[in-house]
């Protein structure tokens, strides 16, 4: 039997937009959770060759710091977000959050590799559970509208801020010393644990109809787990091997196993009728290319400031400072700034400005200066993040039943993650081709430039989709508010259902 999780009678009103001090206190604490994963994707890259130095790692075992924690976070989102609607939110998010605490203590401790690499994986798993809860109570919290929009900018614009504030966290905690990346997160993730045993709503559980997707959970994980491996992996193995092209093949197997067993199944894991929603769908693709560009694009920029520049750790921590400052700066308002325009609106101005970012940087050189490169893209990250980055965690699980809110957060997250492995390691193929091995200044330009063009036309792809997705929303602005729909979640009979034709 599953539960279906019904907030507490004395829970206290959301439909508004003036909270209590509870309820912004709840808000905070998912925020502070939010804000430690995304800090995590990328805080530990200017640290890798402090770490690789003193733990005498190779580069390709070096690489698994990093990929570790993506693998675990990646893999484990959609059962993440599943266990959160099956389980209870409050429940999931609190273990999750204990065991992401435990397991930075371990990874800032250790003097082994290996361990260090097992304490990033399991701080992944912390963080794919974590997030589509988090995500998911704000959902089933706030009323949707302009109660919900609020709540959603200020937590994305927390995970965004966390996401582009990573590197420069990471090189002012370096230059103390590479552990106090792995345990600066220890402490505020204990006092986040404290005060939502206090703060967060608890449910009260009723006996619903339903069952565990057992199969589709293996499938589906196991699917996501191995091409993340697959990506990661591919760059040492090399992209037309045996063993790359063989591990695609798998799957791709696994990936039509998963679906057959949704199709099939009375109670899926991933309910395959939720992207008949086309705001859902699109979301989706549209945070795959977003976080992918970017994720590429970091990688690019800290090995050109750092191996050509001779930029220090402190240095690239300033010099990255605006963007990450632009976009905690912007939290209050984007909530308002979505009401007034509405997320199919803002999705493709804000990747406009990220495709502009990472095109002006295609201009960089052997000497290039900070305010003429570095800063103008600095600042169109900022722009861009803050617009879409709470625009599509919006979009993604608006109009979404509260029953089936984990799974959308599971979604969207999925995409964040899968779409930064998948990048990152086409990026980092094209550099590798590019420099041709080489360590010259020049080598080293010719494997950049590709991969730049590889982020921004990534990016592109992201603007097009929303492009389209603010078509769709202004010719259904002039349809009908709603029809009668019927979907077909599953192999029992059909439910009816209305959807809600115009979106935010």
């Amino acid at each position: 039997m599953t539960t279906a999780t019904v907030t507490s009678p004395d829970a206290p009103s959301t439909s508004g937009l003036h909270w209590t001090p509870r309820l912004w206190g709840t808000l905070v604490v998912l925020c502070a959770a939010m804000f430690l994963d995304a800090l995590d994707v990328s805080m530990v890259g200017v640290a890798l060759p402090s770490i690789g130095s003193e733990l005498h790692l190779s580069t390709s075992t070096l690489q698994w710091v990093v990929s570790g924690y993506v693998l675990g976070y990646g893999g484990l989102l959609l059962l993440g977000g599943r266990a959160a609607d099956l389980l209870g939110r409050r429940r999931v998010f609190l273990v999750a959050l204990s065991a992401f605490a435990a397991a930075s203590l371990v990874g800032g401790l250790v003097n082994d590799g290996g361990l260090l690499i097992a304490a990033r994986f399991l701080k992944g798993v912390g963080a794919a559970f974590t997030a589509p809860a988090g995500l998911s109570i704000i959902t089933t919290t706030f009323a949707e509208g302009p109660a919900r929009n609020r709540a959603l900018s200020i937590y994305t614009t927390c995970g965004a801020s966390g996401f582009s504030l990573g590197l420069v966290l990471s090189g002012l905690l370096t230059s103390v010393g590479w552990r106090w990346t792995f345990l600066m997160p220890v402490p505020v993730a204990l006092l986040a644990v404290v005060l939502a045993v206090r703060l967060l709503p608890r449910p009260v559980e009723e006996p619903a109809e339903g069952g565990y997707d057992v199969l589709g959970a293996i499938t589906g994980t196991a699917t996501v787990l191995l091409l993340v491996f697959t990506v990661t992996e591919a760059q040492g193995a090399g992209w037309l091997s045996l063993r790359t092209l063989g591990s695609l093949v798998v799957v791709a197997a696994l990936a039509a196993a998963f679906l057959l067993v949704e199709s099939r199944t009375a109670h899926p894991l991933v309910r395959l009728g939720i992207f008949r929603k086309g705001s859902v769908a699109r979301a989706n693709v549209v945070a795959f290319t977003m976080t992918g560009a970017y994720g590429g694009f970091q990688f690019v920029v800290t090995l050109y400031l750092q191996h050509l520049l001779g930029w220090s750790a402190l240095q690239m921590a300033l010099g990255l400072l605006p963007a990450g400052a632009f976009i905690a700066l912007s939290a209050p308002f984007m909530g308002p700034i979505v009401d007034r325009f509405g997320t199919a609106r803002l999705l493709p101005v804000g990747l406009l400005a990220l495709a502009g970012a990472f095109a002006l940087f295609l201009r960089l050189d052997e000497h290039s200066s900070y305010p003429v490169l570095v800063l103008p893209s600095m600042l169109l990250l900022g722009v861009g993040f803050a617009l879409a980055f709470p625009s599509v965690n919006i979009a993604a699980t608006d109009g979404v039943a509260d029953e089936e809110q984990g799974l959308a957060s599971g979604l969207v997250n999925t995409a964040i993650q899968v779409g930064t492995a998948v990048v990152l390691a086409g990026a980092t193929a094209m550099i590798t081709a590019g420099s041709a091995g080489g360590d010259s200044a020049r080598a080293q330009l010719d494997g950049y430039r590709p991969a730049l063009v590889l982020v921004t036309a990534v990016a592109l792809v992201g603007l097009l989709v929303a492009s389209v997705g603010a078509l769709v929303d202004r010719r259904r602005s002039s349809a009908p508010m709603s029809v009668p729909d019927y979907d077909y979640p599953s192999a029992g009979s059909p439910v009816a259902r209305t959807e809600v034709l115009t979106e935010h």
